[in-house]
């Protein structure tokens, strides 16, 4: 992500709007694709099993990014990132495994370590991206992330355990998804919501490494705007776990809301930062604040939904949240073409704004403190209210 408007250039394509529109359509067609097969992987995840979905995002994730440091044009780099979209999905597959085996209580808790792990990964990855970047060009990051995602796909074949049992008749009867838990109109918000909020966090994904080339005296740039993505998801990733303790207490829409209005609050300056420096500060309070909605996120539907549909629970999130970042990237891209590099992250903190008070007003919340204290059931034997 340091360094696609480059690589997107150095395939040909010419002339800085022209470079912004493409990096739009390219981060967006792994977004448009992940949006249209969620629901089938999670289908799939609650009547086979989720680890082999994980391990199906894992290895389909190796080749896929591998090839992409062979391209020959951005039409390629395109099919290739609409593959990407299709076939991987390694955080949903893996928050649908782990919210599986988590005890209701503790939902917030496990899905904020699950997230700190993530961005722990979105700390390192794109700083050593862009050094790599740098270094030997923009391909040999390519081939480096299919071998760790490569690594990544063993280790969960062989030492991820998942006692997995496909639900039977009576249990199926029972089962309590979106939109029993929530009710049509709960469930519509709670969507939205996931749209909103990757709608505006991909926003400006193909602009902020134009800013940075823009702002930055060194000719690493790659590498530069790798160390300020990794060092806001460095804050993302104590954030997350912090918010997920403290929401597993006071509830996780309280939490949902104070996080995506804190994240309006910092985007908006980006627009007049003036040096790297400003730049690494308003990051890091990015990543504080935004580190939190995901895991606020899934654990209000974790805490909602039986456990034998958390596949497809996930699945049509994950449809909701893709099909927000599809979108985000496109619309940034042409933002920026017309209004230049700053007015993207003013619309940005203004989405997030308005997506804040959207929440406070019209998503439920699952929290219920009695329950949240005395329950040490799974979350399959015990499950708030449905919302009708």
């Amino acid at each position: 992500m340091p360094f696609i408007p480059f690589y997107v250039r150095e395939l040909g394509v010419q002339g800085e709007d022209q470079v912004a529109i493409w990096s739009g359509l390219v981060i967006t067609a792994s977004g448009m694709m992940g949006a249209i097969f969620a629901p089938i992987w999670g289908y799939l995840a609650d009547r086979y099993g989720r680890k082999i979905m994980v391990e199906r995002a894992m290895f389909g994730g190796a080749i896929v990014m591998a090839l992409m440091g062979t391209v020959g044009n951005v039409y390629e780099l395109t099919v290739l990132r609409m593959l990407q979209g299709a076939l991987t999905g390694t955080v949903v597959a893996s928050t649908t495994l782990v919210a599986a085996i988590t005890p209701n209580r503790r939902m917030g808790y496990s899905l904020g370590m699950m997230q700190v792990a993530v961005l722990m990964g979105m700390t390192i990855g794109p700083w050593v991206g862009g050094l790599l970047a740098d270094a030997w060009g923009y391909r040999v990051p390519f081939y480096a992330s299919g071998v760790m995602l490569l690594l990544g796909g063993l280790v969960v074949l062989f030492l991820a355990y998942e006692d997995f049992r496909p639900p039977d008749g009576k249990k199926r009867a029972n089962s309590q998804g979106l939109r029993q838990a929530f009710g049509r109109r709960g469930m519509l918000a709670l969507l939205a919501a996931f749209f909103m909020i990757a709608l505006a966090g991909s926003f400006v994904g193909p602009i902020f490494p134009l800013l940075v080339e823009a702002i930055s005296e060194t000719e690493r740039v790659a590498s530069t705007a790798g160390m300020l993505m990794g060092m806001g998801g460095l804050a993302a990733g104590v954030s997350a776990l912090i918010v997920g303790l403290v929401g597993d207490r006071i509830g996780h829409k309280p939490m949902l809301v104070a996080c995506t209005l804190g994240a309006a609050l910092f985007s908006i300056p980006h627009a007049l930062a003036q040096t790297v420096g400003q730049l690494l500060a308003l990051r890091l309070g990015m990543g504080l604040t935004r580190g939190g909605t995901a895991p606020s996120l899934n654990a209000i539907v974790g805490q909602a939904v039986s456990s034998d549909t958390y596949g497809r629970s996930f699945g049509n999130t994950r449809v909701a949240s893709a099909s927000g970042m599809a979108l985000g990237p496109l619309l940034g891209g042409f933002a920026a073409a017309q209004l230049g590099l700053r007015w993207p992250f003013v619309i940005m903190g203004g989405m997030l704004g308005l997506t804040a008070a959207f929440v406070a007003i019209h998503v439920p919340s699952t929290f219920n403190g009695e329950e949240h204290e005395e329950s040490e059931v799974s979350p399959a034997e015990h499950r708030p209210p449905a919302a009708e």
